[in-house]
């Protein structure tokens, strides 16, 4: 069974991979259970749908999949902090937790931190509504974000 940071590591790889192909550096793995459900990436550069994010990709992609609006049992690995829209879906899905490489400070030089939609709307970041945990992919916001190359496999 895959390890946290494997399935994790996944999701910034779908996150470099878009940004390879003009879109959003933001990638998303939904699993349960250590099984990949299902995986999104940030559309809205292709499909001019601004409620196209990795997370929600990930989110319909597996409900869809479940023919059940549930995703209780569910972890989700996002490349970035989930911003507010995400975080709700997820939420109201009833997944039990998420993982993610990148928060909104490590994104903010680089314009893709959503701490601003957080205050926003007045939302805390902390506490989180449910468990949110930040793992080291071994990878760079730099990198995924950034010019840094991309480490070779």
């Amino acid at each position: 069974m895959p390890s946290h940071t494997e399935l994790l590591r996944l999701a910034v790889d779908l996150a470099h991979a878009n940004r390879q192909r003009g879109g959003r550096p933001f990638g998303a793995v939904l699993a349960r259970d250590g099984e990949v459900i299902a995986t999104g990436i940030n559309d809205i550069v292709h499909t001019h749908d601004p409620s196209a994010h990795a997370e929600m990709q990930a989110l319909r992609a597996g409900t869809w999949r479940q023919a059940s609006p549930s995703l209780a049992g569910c972890t989700l690995y996002a490349s970035g902090h989930p911003c507010p829209m995400c975080l709700a879906a997820l939420l109201m899905a009833g997944c039990g937790q998420v993982f993610y490489a990148f928060d909104n400070q490590d994104a903010t030089p680089y314009g893709l931190s959503n701490e601003g939609w957080y205050r926003c709307l007045r939302l805390p970041l902390v506490p989180p509504p449910l468990p949110l945990s930040r793992l080291d992919t071994g990878i760079s916001a730099a990198q995924l974000y950034g010019d840094t190359p991309w480490p070779q496999a």
